[in-house]
């Protein structure tokens, strides 16, 4: 096996991968990734036959010890939790597709914020990263048997939550730039043929920023919010398409301050959710813009 420095250097991506879907925040994730670092120089390599298993088995484990802390300090939290968004590169790429095909969205792991911690790991461990239930039941220290259930289970509760529509990339882009167009133009009207009337609006403030405290519902409701600022502040506003979590999404400035980041689900005709994220905390990295690969 290569024990070189480089091999971790070139499976660190995957090591955040796993920690950043199971956590949600990069910087814990990336917390995650050093004392995986840490172990990984603290341990024979000699006697690791494949490097990337006891990698993504160190970087679950550890993610999972830190999950339940972080869901103690989240019951805490001002508000509604969102993940932190991080900055990816144009998902028309292949790389970008199978990230995205991967569930990078913001919305989907807000989804995941429903399951428990080993759930959690046995979902994404076997349906985004491909493991086996054996490997699977290594990692969680239980049997084969119970992985499949514990997989089979959260499965149906995300179905449950999360909405089914498979939308091509290039749809959801144009989508997104007729949204940013019409806003641009202050067309209200144009604003709310794009939303879906049964849509709803969720923003994370930390507590630090002003934020609604529960879910906005109502494709015109949120079509007036957003539209509001263009009668006020129209001449500072602008909206930048980015890609973040292998998505498109627009970023809204008012002058040289970024205000939120805006991740959009459509059902290929119309917006169906917004999940603005507007804490500053969780938008350093969006504003430092420096792609990420999570594969």
């Amino acid at each position: 096996m290569d024990t070189s420095p480089d091999l971790f250097t070139s499976l660190r991506p995957r090591v955040l991968g796993v920690a950043y879907r199971m956590l949600g925040s990069m910087a814990e994730a990336e917390d995650v990734a050093q004392e995986v670092w840490l172990r990984w120089n603290g341990t024979d390599r000699a006697a690791i036959e494949n490097a990337e298993a006891w990698l993504v088995a160190t970087a679950t484990r550890i993610a999972i010890d830190e999950l339940r802390l972080a869901r103690r300090s989240r019951e805490q939290y001002v508000g509604i939790w969102l993940p932190e968004p991080v900055p990816t590169e144009d998902a028309d790429t292949p790389e970008r597709l199978h990230e995205a095909a991967s569930d990078l969205s913001v919305a989907f792991l807000a989804v995941l914020e429903r399951l428990a911690p080993e759930a959690r790991a046995a979902f994404l461990l076997h349906d985004v990263f491909d493991r086996d239930y054996p490997e699977i039941a290594g990692i969680l220290d239980k049997s084969e048997a119970a992985c499949r259930q514990i997989v089979h289970r959260a499965r149906a509760r995300l179905r449950e939550e999360r909405p089914l529509h498979v939308v091509p990339h290039r749809t959801h882009q144009q989508l997104l730039h007729a949204f940013a167009d019409a806003l641009d133009k202050a067309d209200l009207k144009s604003m709310m043929a794009l939303m879906d009337s049964s849509a709803q609006l969720i923003g994370d403030g930390g507590g630090i920023v002003s934020s609604f405290p529960k879910p906005m519902l109502g494709g015109a409701r949120i079509a007036q919010l957003l539209f509001a600022p263009t009668l006020r502040r129209r001449a500072e506003l602008r909206m930048v398409p980015a890609y973040f979590n292998g998505r498109m999404g627009l970023l809204r400035y008012f002058g040289d301050h970024l205000e939120s980041a805006m991740s959009f689900d459509t059902d290929g005709e119309r917006i169906t959710q917004i999940l603005v994220q507007r804490n500053p905390n969780k938008l350093a990295r969006i504003l430092a813009q420096q792609p990420l690969s999570l594969r």
